[in-house]
């Protein structure tokens, strides 16, 4: 009797748009944009094109240009708007730090540097989508990352506070570095590792109460280390921002991990019991937490930050007063390229380009959430709305504090503010996000078509 044999073999992919062109299109608006506004503030301020507006035209180019085709070769199928998001967000963020350096009150020019970190934060986003060919090999190193953070975390006890924390190292030759910028996102690493393997048992209720699943008393162990570690950073460090981040980070992945609602309330009461505490005997923050009640108080015989603040968004109005045309300048004390610079933000577009702003952060935090849902393996969920989740509660904790909703952090907003730490951290978020995009929306395999001949082809005895 004669037998059919057939060859199965899988080659090609089923067709689906990688958006690599969107992406392109996108990109060309995001570069416009800032090179428009760069324009705009020249001609407010002196009357003229500024003198390096094609170096900064063609530098800006060239770094999304490079950055589009690495993605479209090594990340093809990876979402296509947030490079485009983040481009544009760095781009502003170029020019609202180089129109503060116009005001000689305010210190040094920054620009040049925000520039050179840029750059190196594009370089090492062009490094993770190259070398990182699999997200998921990051989770091999879920303690190896606790320890790498905690490292993190603790150095700045050792160096000098900066503005009442301590929240800054220095390295000789590079300056000063925030490590809980990159903290984080070796942080949401070890939490998407830990909570893989630990969810089930977190997961599981030992009785109800007012509508509430109750977790067991020995599951409560990991939130109560994370909620005494922000503590520690707290009180240490007095960095109210990096402690909200830390254990905000891990009470938002735990309830994905476990879809229990109940850490949601334990982590509320831990957060603001511990705030509470931490208060009645740190000066620093007894101090933010005071001038956040009472903004109008004079100190010094001059009114707070939070104060000018408050001035500089009531003065932009809806529209804004124009860019290079506010009064920046007034907006002494703490940082105003860094900590308050959405003060300039909010004065200069109004409140419309305000929200304008943090609809662009909102968009970039609403892609990695869907890149969460749509991830095909357990750690790269956890991973991309760990990742998500340490973006969204850093730019609430940034923007709360400047508009007056929470006391200020001393955090920077992603993409905007001064910090090369923050820009090159946040650019390697959106490369990890983007990796994992990229392997969530990249085509099953399909099987390839039989020929006529395979379909015909007979053995005979």
């Amino acid at each position: 009797m004669s037998s059919s044999t057939t060859n199965t073999t899988t080659i090609g992919t089923i067709g689906a748009p990688s958006r690599r062109n969107t992406e392109l299109a996108m990109l060309i608006f995001a570069v416009l944009i800032p090179v428009f506004a760069y324009v705009n503030v020249g001609l407010a301020k002196d009357g003229s094109v500024p003198a390096g507006v094609l170096g900064y035209s063609l530098g800006l180019g060239l770094l999304a240009g490079v950055a589009h085709l690495v993605v479209r070769k090594w990340a093809p199928y990876a979402d296509p708007l947030m490079l485009p998001i983040g481009t544009l967000l760095n781009g502003l963020g170029l020019i609202f730090i180089w129109r503060l350096d116009q005001e000689p009150s305010l210190g040094p020019a920054m620009a040049p540097n925000q520039l050179m970190w840029s750059t190196f934060g594009v370089a090492l986003f062009l490094a993770i989508l190259i070398f990182l060919k699999d997200h998921r090999v990051l989770q091999r190193y879920t303690y190896i990352s606790m320890v790498v953070a905690l490292v993190l975390l603790v150095a700045p006890v050792f160096f000098p506070g900066v503005n009442g924390a301590k929240i800054w190292i220095t390295i000789p030759g590079l300056g000063s570095l925030q490590p809980g910028e990159f903290a984080k996102i070796i942080i949401a690493i070890f939490f998407a590792g830990y909570l893989m393997v630990k969810r089930d048992a977190l997961a599981l209720a030992s009785r109800r109460f007012m509508g509430l699943y109750l977790p067991r008393g020995r599951d409560l162990g990991p939130i109560l280390v994370i909620w005494a570690l922000s503590l520690m950073i707290l009180v240490f460090e007095t960095d109210l921002g990096t402690s909200l981040l830390f254990f905000g980070l891990f009470v938002v992945m735990l309830y994905v991990a476990t879809e229990r609602t109940s850490w949601i309330v334990f982590g509320l009461l831990l957060s603001a019991g511990g705030a509470v505490a931490v208060a009645t005997f740190e000066s620093h923050v007894q101090t933010r937490v005071h001038n956040w009640l009472n903004p109008l108080e004079l100190v010094n015989g001059g009114v707070t930050e939070t104060a000018q603040a408050m001035y500089s968004f009531g003065s932009g109005g809806i529209l804004g007063s124009g860019l290079g045309q506010g009064y920046s300048r007034l907006i002494l004390g703490i940082a105003p390229k860094s900590d308050y610079i959405l003060a300039t933000v909010g004065e200069e577009i109004g409140l419309a380009g305000l929200m304008a702003i943090l609809m662009l952060y909102g968009l970039l935090i609403e892609r990695g959430i869907r890149t969460a849902l749509a991830a095909r393996d357990p750690f790269g969920k956890l991973l991309a709305i760990g990742l998500s989740g340490a973006f969204a509660l850093q730019v609430f904790v940034v923007a709360g504090g400047v508009t007056g909703l929470i006391p200020l952090t001393g955090m920077t907003m992603p993409f905007l503010a001064q910090g090369g730490s923050s820009v090159i951290a946040n650019w390697a978020l959106i490369a990890i996000l983007l990796r994992i995009s990229d392997t969530a929306r990249r085509p099953a395999p399909a099987p390839a078509p039989s020929t006529d001949a395979e379909m015909t082809q007979v053995v005979r005895p």
